[in-house]
């Protein structure tokens, strides 16, 4: 049974839908467009919000620290479900420093829900879990309240 069907399943409708974003090179209007196509598929497909003007959701929790960087996509489906930021940054490392700065702020690694999820690097600060993962100047933040 997996740790987080919904969720895992809007992560991967909202990662999947601003990959596509990203790589359609749209600009101006046609580029607005295809963000609405992309904000109105996930709210429909998974029941959030999401955001892809640069913003964090309103009540993204203040204690996940996120790196500086351009955010790609940002969207939550209220507090009860959770979070998903997706970002670029100019950074030698990203992902490092986004594990840095999860660490700094309290979290630590909880190696037995590592295993469980090969979505990335899982922390806990016993209230909310941090899956990190990234691959080249992007990262992902998944936020989601603890088990």
């Amino acid at each position: 049974m997996p740790l987080f069907p919904g969720r895992a399943r809007a992560a991967a409708i909202v990662a999947s839908l601003a990959a596509a974003s990203l790589l359609t090179g749209c600009t101006g209007t046609v580029q607005e467009f295809v963000e609405r196509g992309v904000e109105d598929a996930v709210e429909e497909g998974a029941g959030a919000q999401v955001d892809l003007s640069g913003e964090l959701p309103t009540d993204f929790p203040t204690s996940v620290p996120i790196i500086d960087g351009t955010i790609e996509l940002a969207g939550g489906a209220a507090s009860a479900d959770g979070w998903v930021v997706v970002l670029t940054s100019e950074a030698a490392d990203p992902l490092a420093d986004a594990r840095a700065e999860v660490e700094g702020a309290g979290f630590r690694e909880d190696p037995a829900l590592a295993q469980a999820s090969a979505a990335g690097t899982v922390y806990t600060d016993g209230e909310l879990l941090v899956i990190l993962a990234g691959e080249g100047d992007a990262v992902t933040y998944t936020v989601t309240p603890a088990p």
